[in-house]
């Protein structure tokens, strides 16, 4: 009788856990359900860690809070993001010194527009535990540069003041990786070879601020749009470049209709992919 009313409760029980809805699913690239703390355990060991985002996804940018707490809790930790371009470093480090609040960052910085919901609360998080923020990305006008100049021979008219805030020239390229491929099979007719050279730019010097600031026994945990990471290409593409021996990973942000179940697109794209539901209300 008793053996009975125990496996009743545990079907009971099992039955409503699993009724529940759930906004997201934790899986490895294989497509394995893990758990967070499964996730962060790995995490902790590694050198680099990619968090590949969709920019304006929820659910995304709470667990990088909720990562980034974890494992400041296991490591040292650097901070950086493709949200923050590397000649704002100067505003951003008055930000974090307390020289400046938050008004003034906004003034003199260039800010997404979702910066005050979506990426204010990480460098906070900086600023109250003296962590260090790099601002990785390239200038937007240098990205543009390249698209609208026809590639990269236009970055050989910046200053050497200028190149200050770029990955050193000449820029390592390979245009046959899938990424940039793809890239310029989704813009069709408006894709250029110059398109995929402006994303490479902006791969190649966040991967070379990541490099420059990084700190050997610390982690480097850095934010950017999952595309810049997806397949283990990108940003990660220029670190395994320069940096082999490091030990990195990745994570990604997908939404899918049924989180039950990654789909057979989404595996194999990172180390750890974020399945979210698809009707999660977006930040904008």
């Amino acid at each position: 009788m008793k053996k009975s009313l125990f496996l009743f409760t545990f079907v009971l029980t099992f039955l409503t856990l699993t009724a529940q809805k759930q906004p997201y699913v934790i899986y490895n690239a294989k497509g394995k359900k893990v758990s967070y703390k499964k996730m962060l355990k790995t995490l902790e060991k590694k050198d680099m860690v990619l968090f590949g985002e969709l920019h304006n996804n929820p659910i995304a940018h709470w667990l990088q809070y909720e990562l980034t707490a974890d494992l400041h809790s296991k490591k040292q930790l650097i901070l950086g993001a493709e949200m923050m371009e590397a000649d704002n470093q100067d505003e951003l480090n008055d930000y974090l010194s307390g020289k400046i609040d938050y008004k003034a960052l906004d003034s003199t910085a260039r800010l997404w527009n979702n910066h005050r919901t979506d990426y204010a609360p990480l460098v906070d998080f900086a600023k109250d535990n003296s962590l260090v923020f790099v601002a990785s990305n390239v200038p937007r006008r240098y990205a543009s540069l390249v698209y609208k100049g026809g590639g990269f021979q236009a970055l050989d008219t910046l200053s050497q003041e200028e190149k200050r805030w770029i990955a050193p020239l000449p820029i390592t390229y390979d245009p046959e990786l899938p990424g940039y491929r793809n890239m310029l099979k989704m813009m069709g007719e408006h894709a250029t070879p110059s398109l995929a050279m402006a994303q490479a730019l902006k791969d190649a010097t966040m991967a070379h601020f990541i490099l420059k600031n990084y700190k050997e026994g610390a982690l480097f945990l850095h934010y950017n749009g999952a595309y810049h990471s997806n397949n283990y290409e990108g940003i990660l593409w220029y670190l395994k470049l320069q940096r082999p021996n490091l030990e990195h990973a990745t994570l990604s942000t997908v939404t899918q209709e049924n989180v039950h179940t990654l789909e057979q697109e989404n595996q194999n794209i990172a180390d750890f992919i974020i399945c979210v539901d698809q009707d999660m209300t977006t930040t904008y």
